[in-house]
């Protein structure tokens, strides 16, 4: 009688399974803690700004911004009123965030802010160029979710001021959940009154080139 053959299956050895992995934890300062870091000398020689809790940096002022910047600050200088004062390049301290805005309009005296940085503003000016985007759709929404009742982007790219006006919210797809509901363009040859002041005229083109 043949012997039987028994055949042997050789089974493969299991393979162990990941661990499962802790989600990654992303640490979000607060102002408080941005502006020690600041004091401290971290962001020396850097343009960054706090939103949403990160530190964001921004690109370098190239000198077309700056030459924009320098017009539109100093048309609003030229009309400045004892109601509100005008502020370059300072922080605006906006629930978990803090913007530094080219050029914003803030009510009172510049001394009423000695223990903090203002918490809204009447109006909020962004040079922009390369940073025309990002100040279309993340600065524009955290700027409306702020209840700021106007935003205007001196569009250093097309030549024209976009006036932003009437904050809403929600807006699904926007960084903040929120944006204005009114958009107009002006041009060169316009000239563009704020709504805090609808008796003040700013021509556009101070903003780009200058008043004498």
């Amino acid at each position: 009688m043949a012997a039987a053959t028994v055949a042997k299956t050789r089974r493969r050895p299991r393979r162990a399974q990941p661990a499962p992995q802790a989600g990654v934890q992303r640490y979000r300062f607060t102002p408080d803690q941005f502006e020690h870091l600041a004091r401290l000398g971290l962001f020396d020689h850097l343009r960054v700004e706090l939103i949403a809790g990160e530190i964001v940096q921004m690109p370098p002022v190239g000198p077309e911004h700056s030459v924009g910047k320098t017009y539109t600050a100093s048309a609003w200088q030229r009309r400045k009123q004892p109601k509100w004062h005008v502020r370059v390049d300072d922080p605006l301290r906006i629930g978990d965030s803090e913007p530094v805005p080219d050029v914003a309009i803030v009510p009172g005296k510049p001394s009423e802010y000695r223990a903090q940085h203002p918490t809204t503003a009447l109006l909020v000016i962004e040079i922009a160029d390369t940073s025309l985007e990002y100040d279309r759709t993340e600065k524009m929404s955290l700027y409306a979710a702020a209840g700021i009742p106007e935003y205007w982007i001196v569009n250093l790219v097309e030549r024209c001021v976009e006036v932003y006006r009437e904050p809403a919210s929600p807006a699904v797809g926007t960084a903040f959940n929120a944006r204005y509901r009114s958009l107009r363009y002006y041009g060169l040859d316009e000239v563009v009154s704020p709504l805090f002041e609808p008796t003040l005229e700013i021509p556009v083109r101070a903003l780009f080139e200058g008043e004498e």
